[in-house]
């Protein structure tokens, strides 16, 4: 292995920290590295061309009262392939917040599950939410730039896609959001446009817009909503994008006396609303379903009159806990997957008659799903999820799951072995949709190790053709993005 260290970060974190989201899999990492010829187990295929990139939350600074794990600061994991090679990289997002906590010597802004009364800081970087913009959240890939981005809305921090080297932020020449932009940007690959909202607490509550593949703002518009909510993702199909207006949302009078307290109001319906690429709020589609709060989309469709949703049902968004509960333990109940019954669902909106039909797609408790970046807004067969860990927030295997037919193929780890989000690569002239490969980044907290692991998609039971040790253990996080080599244009 030829590593070098580029870059040592200070932590202010406690020495001899056991705060459970900062320990184990979820331990922070303060060294940058650079790495080349890393000892491989297996072979890297030499058709795999491209990068893949995750997110993470890593903390270098303690909280003042209460730290959650989405505080963490964002560090974006790099492993780039060349017929047959891997270069690897890791590298923090140069935010302004991390800066300004870094030069006072600890935290400015206070934290999700700490009153906006703690914060230090009430003007700058991070004014725009009560949150500093830790840009932990996700990542993509548009017009050849990492985007970084922050799920409470914030700036977007660009890097390049193979070095990391910190761009700065996006300007949109001067036209980016006053109220920011929420994490879960998407990425149209037919036409290279970058779909996007943003939420608030005040009117009119949510923004939607379009950029183009040259980064120019094209399409911006409000989209009224009955009052303040935490949509967390959307989904976009050939000619539409949906939107959500979930019914777990802030209680509107505390908030007027800075408390962000979540309630999942069951009596009230969950509302997708069905937008044109380039609508305005006079052209929304407004659907009533199901009460639920649905973290993550998969994709959608068009079929006929109908526009086809499939994302994850949450069967109970807010799991109660006797009185005996910690308040860590009540916070963090929002992170077990399998406490909120999180299945495979289907959504289809008759664009016509305003008719709904909806329904499980598995009966598998499952999350992060991914699919063939080639055919994102268009009709699929398969979705990658992640096998979640019981009673935590990590991902203890990988499903493969047919929507059509409802198959699934498991590949579980080994005891103390935690998965990232993976993407799935496309083999170069693939034969069928799922001919490519399956990629994700492991924290093995036995071993004190992290590697790269490649799948062969058409057979993820049979375990990882390839597995690339890093220079050190990674922490775990949330999103991750494969750009193929073909997208990421030459930066200067």
């Amino acid at each position: 292995m030829t590593i070098s260290l580029d870059h040592e970060w200070e932590s202010l974190l406690p020495v001899g920290d056991t705060h459970p989201y900062r320990t184990g899999a979820w331990r922070p990492q303060t060294r940058e590295w650079t790495a080349r010829d890393m000892h491989v187990e297996g072979e890297i295929p030499s058709d795999l061309n491209g990068v893949y990139l995750r997110n993470t939350e890593n903390p270098l600074v303690p909280n003042t009262d209460r730290y959650h794990p989405f505080d963490g600061d964002g560090m974006i994991h790099a492993i780039s392939f060349r017929e047959g090679h891997a270069e690897y990289r890791n590298r923090m997002v140069r935010t302004e917040g991390l800066a300004t906590d870094l030069a006072a010597g600890g935290p400015q802004w206070s934290g999700l599950a700490e009153s906006p009364l703690t914060a230090v800081r009430t003007d700058g970087w991070g004014a725009r939410t009560r949150m500093k913009d830790a840009s932990s959240t996700d990542v993509v890939v548009h017009g050849g730039v990492v985007l970084s981005s922050f799920y409470q809305c914030g700036d977007l921090y660009q890097l390049d896609p193979i070095t990391l080297e910190d761009k700065g932020r996006a300007s949109w020449s001067g036209a980016f959001p006053e109220a920011g932009v929420s994490a879960h940007t998407k990425v149209d690959e037919k036409t290279g446009e970058l779909l996007f909202f943003n939420y608030q607490t005040t009117y009119p509550y949510m923004h939607y817009g379009v950029v183009s593949r040259e980064g120019v703002l094209t399409h911006y518009t409000p989209v009224p909503l009955p009052g303040p909510r935490l949509p967390h993702d959307m989904c976009f199909t050939s000619n539409y994008s949906i939107l959500n207006d979930c019914p777990l949302f802030w209680k509107e009078d505390l908030i007027q006396r800075g408390i962000y307290a979540t309630k999942f109001h069951e009596d009230m319906p969950t509302r997708l609303g069905v937008i044109p690429r380039h609508g305005t709020e006079k052209d929304i589609k407004w659907f009533d379903c199901e009460a639920t709060y649905v973290l993550h989309w998969i994709n959608a469709y068009e079929e006929g009159d109908e526009i086809i949703v499939d994302g994850y049902f949450q069967f109970d968004p807010s799991p109660t806990m006797g009185p005996e509960a910690t308040i860590d333990q009540r916070m963090f109940r929002f992170l077990d997957l399998y406490a909120m019954q999180s299945k495979p669902y289907r959504w289809r909106l008759n664009m016509k008659t305003g008719a709904v039909r909806e329904g499980l797609l598995s009966d598998t408790i499952t999350e992060f799903g991914m699919i063939n970046p080639e055919i994102v807004g268009k009709k699929y067969d398969y979705v990658y999820s992640v096998v979640p860990t019981e009673g935590w927030f990590t991902f203890e295997g990988l499903i493969k799951h047919n929507v059509t037919t409802g198959e699934e193929e498991t590949f579980r780890l080994p005891s103390g072995v935690y998965a990232s989000e993976s993407v799935f690569a496309p083999r170069p002239n693939s034969r069928s949709e799922d001919d490519g490969y399956l990629i994700t980044f492991t924290m093995d907290v036995v071993n004190d190790v992290s590697h790269c692991e490649i799948f062969d998609a058409l057979r993820l039971s049979d375990g990882p053709v390839a597995r690339i040790q890093l220079p050190e253990r990674i922490c775990s996080g949330t999103h991750a993005y494969w750009a193929d080599a073909a997208t990421l244009t030459p930066q200067g």
